[in-house]
């Protein structure tokens, strides 16, 4: 993944160079990489059999081997294509393929039954009532031991996983929010133990709940044991991390790198003065110069990473959040992002994770273009399995423009061009995340619908921020570069929905507005195609949280404003219809409710974005083979509108604020910011 020119340094300062043509084994015949692959498994399979059955005993024998048949080819051609030109494949497959049948025979008994269940129901997460939460530990309930006493208030919401943002241990001070790790086998000590987290894993699974868990994959603290054992020349860690003699090779990459944080962290490489056996390094940190990417050039980190994962695994963790994998594959004169080597790195890890723990499964955090996006999944010319789930980014992006426009024909022409992704795969939709809002707006797109993306990419950061003139938000800006005019907006989701600023004023009707628009987000994402996500205190209407700056620590950062705690007061409301957290409260319950009895709303039924004659509504269709017809309508106009009443016909209201849809002189009408979902009888 490093291609460099001239003199390679030593092996213990930086893993060894790319071949001269990365992609030479790749583009080898899929015929001739499939033979190779079988050939591997056949000269394999007589030593392991026996193996197998001593380890794990006839019938998980029969198991492991049957998945061993149905993964290898998914194992052995990406790392062929990864390390081939420079490594012995077949051996690294074999060694791979025995670490994961030691890790299945020590996997834990409660587990080998979750790999059971999930092997006869292998599209679990696609199920109608699967509706995500997402939390910081500390800021919804303290401790890990204190999130026991929150299962209820999710049971309430119809939350069947629980999706904690980073827990594994960081570095100490400024750390990234938690995704600066110095161990990837231990639990930040503030929020508890590994025994707490494999404690909590099973109370969920109890009542039916799977736990999702952030990995960082792209890089490590530079406290983490791997860098601190690359640094000090330790043979282990040879070649896990990138150290440039001089400035050189830096200057051609960052070329072509956008910057991450322009305004904070400029720049791809850190120079570090131990690097190199102390002759000193520019070492590569995408994101904080306390960030050290690791080189997947290095098949042990790989191997590592793999092990990570399965530890994971074996503790509870069923959902594996992929942090920041469009980082890793490096190549000159790229923006070293979405390379084709980061596909092969997931496939390999995936086919490797089914077969030592199948019940896992991989999420992605791929927060890119949207052709970009759905080879995430797996969605190549030619499939390739890689995450199950992956966050539908452009929905939430073209959402918020909705909103600010009081228009849907962006959001209709941009969903319509997307590909389709995978039956097997399911996106994660949501309103809201723990990270700032990036205008992810194509130029295409954009100029389909007669705008222009720097344009309209500047009137939402204008909207939003609360400087466009009429702007109901109360956000801010984030990243902000002045001399390109780039930035990304900041704020929690009752802010940007205008509640936030209502209350302030005392403006009921502003603020029942702001509350059906909220509601109306929510109401797209929960019916539109995946699995919904919803972020904690959307479900109360929290409000921008203003303390983060009192804490030196985080002040420099704004996206801890829309990263409240959890208030105690907002909470004891969340029964009382006319409190706004009530009103709130209520509609996130109906949503699900609502959502786990329609089988339309099965992830596997994908969704139809419709083409209509108001370009204030957008609408959706879908249907699942075993269910009828499910059609959503959603009104981003702050007046009624109007769509042709042959939609609706023969379709019954299922969910409104407003009550059944009205039909009347040929149009069926939804009032101002309202949504409707209608399905067949």
């Amino acid at each position: 993944m490093i291609d460099r020119e001239g003199p390679v340094p030593s092996p213990t300062a930086s893993p060894p160079g790319a071949a001269p043509d990365p992609d030479a084994r790749r583009r080898r015949p899929d015929v001739e990489r499939r033979r190779a692959a079988v050939a591997c498994l056949r000269s394999l399979l007589p030593a392991l059999r026996p193996e197998a059955e001593e380890a794990l005993g006839r019938a998980e024998a029969v198991g492991f081997l049957a998945r061993l048949e149905l993964w290898f080819p998914d194992l052995h051609l990406p790392l062929d294509a990864l390390y081939g030109d420079r490594h012995d494949v077949d051996a690294l497959a074999a060694r791979l393929v025995r670490a994961g049948l030691a890790a299945a025979a020590a996997r834990p008994a409660p587990m080998r039954e979750l790999d059971r269940r999930r092997e006869v129901h292998p599209r679990w997460y696609q199920d109608p009532r699967m509706v995500g939460y997402v939390a910081y530990t500390d800021r919804f309930a303290g401790t890990l031991r204190g999130l026991h006493a929150r299962l209820d208030h999710l049971a309430e919401l119809g939350v069947t996983y629980l999706h904690l943002m980073p827990l594994l241990r960081p570095r100490e001070g400024e750390n990234d929010g938690g995704y600066a790790v110095a161990d990837y086998g231990a639990v930040d000590p503030r929020l508890g133990t590994l025994g707490d987290l494999e404690e909590l894993a099973a109370a969920l699974r109890a009542r039916g709940m799977s736990l999702c868990v952030d990995l960082v994959l792209n890089h490590t603290a530079r406290e983490h044991p791997w860098a601190r054992g690359w640094l000090t020349g330790d043979p282990r860690y040879a070649g896990f991390y990138t150290a440039f003699p001089d400035r050189t090779l830096p200057d051609a990459y960052e070329a072509a790198i956008p910057d991450v944080f322009p305004d904070r962290a400029p720049g791809s490489f850190t120079w570090v003065p131990e690097a190199r056996a102390g002759a000193g390094g520019w070492v590569w940190t995408t994101f904080w110069d306390y960030q050290w990417d690791l080189d997947y050039t290095n098949p042990e980190v790989f191997t590592a990473m793999l092990g990570t994962i399965l530890a994971l695994a074996d503790r509870g963790v069923e959902i594996v959040r992929m942090d920041a994998v469009p980082f890793l594959g490096k190549r000159l004169g790229t923006s070293c992002q979405n390379q084709p080597e980061v596909h092969d790195i997931l496939q390999a890890l995936h086919a490797a994770v089914k077969l030592a723990a199948p019940a896992t499964v991989f999420k992605a955090e791929a927060i890119v273009a949207p052709e970009d996006l759905v080879p995430y999944l797996g969605g190549h010319p030619r499939h390739r399995p890689e995450c199950e789930l992956a966050y539908h980014n452009q929905l939430m992006v073209l959402l918020w423009s909705c909103l600010a426009t009081k228009d849907a024909r962006l959001a209709v022409q941009a969903l319509r061009r997307m590909d389709p992704i995978p039956l097997e795969t399911s996106w994660a939709t949501y309103v809201r995340c723990h990270d700032d809002i990036g205008w992810a707006v194509s130029d295409v797109d954009a100029a389909a619908v007669g705008w222009t993306g720097p344009a309209h990419r500047r009137f939402l950061n204008d909207f939003y921020s609360g400087r466009f003139p009429g702007s109901f938000a109360r956000g801010a800006l984030f990243q902000e570069n002045p001399e390109t005019g780039d930035a990304r907006i900041s704020g929690s989701a009752a802010a940007l929905c205008g509640i936030e600023q209502a209350l302030a004023v005392g403006d009921g009707a502003a603020l029942e507005a702001g509350i059906r628009r909220l509601v109306l987000l929510y109401a797209v994402v929960y019916a539109y195609g995946g699995v919904p996500l919803l972020y904690m205190g959307d479900e109360l209407a929290l409000r921008n949280d203003h303390s983060y700056l009192d804490d030196p620590a985080l002040a420099a950062d704004n996206r801890w404003m829309h990263r409240p705690w959890l208030d105690a007061g907002a909470f004891a409301r969340r029964h009382d219809a006319t409190s706004v957290e009530g009103r709130v409260f209520a509609w996130l319950c109906r949503l699900s409710s609502a959502r786990a009895e329609l089988l339309a709303l099965h992830a596997g039924a994908a969704a139809e974005v419709l083409v209509l004659d108001d370009p204030h509504v957008l609408a959706w269709r879908r249907r699942h083979p075993r269910s009828g017809t499910f059609l959503g309508l959603a009104n981003f106009a702050d007046h009624p509108a109007s769509v042709d009443a042959g939609l609706v016909a023969g379709l019954d209201t299922v969910l409104s604020p407003d009550g059944p849809v009205e039909v009347r002189e040929g149009r069926a009408h939804l009032p101002a910011l309202g949504f409707a979902w209608l399905a067949e009888p």
